[in-house]
């Protein structure tokens, strides 16, 4: 799929995934703005990694492949700050990107293609008990709905969870491949014994 869109971009000190779940405080007006139209639209916005600047104040400069962030649930619960909860949609690369008069950045982005989830092989199968215990301890990190039968849903949430650089979570968001990114998690967690590499 080669077709772009236009599509205003959060630049973020975090990364989101397909199928990840994100809280954040909204209080600069051109967010707020942002936000409001989305909501008005039912439109979506795209979550980038920061590559150069800030979350606050002058647009920052955005790595060029994001994720789609579609708006579940939103709350003011005290003027001028806007709690919203997203959920990752769709990956993209940017092709270009400007910034609006208002200071709000605005990509043409092009979807990117994800092979379909499939089960989670023999081979990886140890990652889905610990995963499972995390959302069992920590909802507020891994709310439902759970996949844990879907390979790409358990890659993606390990890649939110784990202590790695923001890098490390960029460069495993952009992998195509999910049973690569399988791989690369569950040899992180072994050299690290954190599983004991009996699958």
């Amino acid at each position: 799929m080669t077709e772009t869109v236009r599509l205003p971009l959060f630049p973020l000190n975090t990364v989101l995934f397909p199928g990840g779940w994100m809280p954040l405080r909204i209080f600069e007006a051109r967010y707020m703005d942002m936000v409001s139209r989305v909501m008005r639209e039912g439109g979506s916005f795209g979550v980038c990694l920061i590559a150069a600047g800030g979350e606050v104040g002058e647009a920052a400069v955005p790595r060029l492949v994001g994720t789609e962030a579609k708006i579940e649930t939103w709350d003011m619960d005290q003027p001028g700050l806007l709690r919203i909860g997203v959920r990752g949609a769709q990956r993209f690369a940017v092709t270009d990107h400007e910034v609006e008069a208002d200071g709000l950045l605005t990509g043409s982005v092009r979807w990117l293609e994800d092979p379909p989830g499939g089960q989670v092989p023999a081979a990886q199968a140890e990652l889905v008990p610990m995963l499972q215990r995390i959302a069992a301890d920590h909802p507020e990190i891994l709310p439902p709905p759970h996949h844990f039968d879907d390979a790409a849903w358990v890659g993606a949430r390990y890649a939110e969870v784990l202590p790695i650089p923001l890098d490390a979570r960029q460069a495993l968001l952009e992998l195509t491949d999910w049973s690569s990114r399988l791989e690369i998690i569950q040899r992180f967690l072994r050299q690290r014994g954190v599983l004991s590499g009996k699958a």
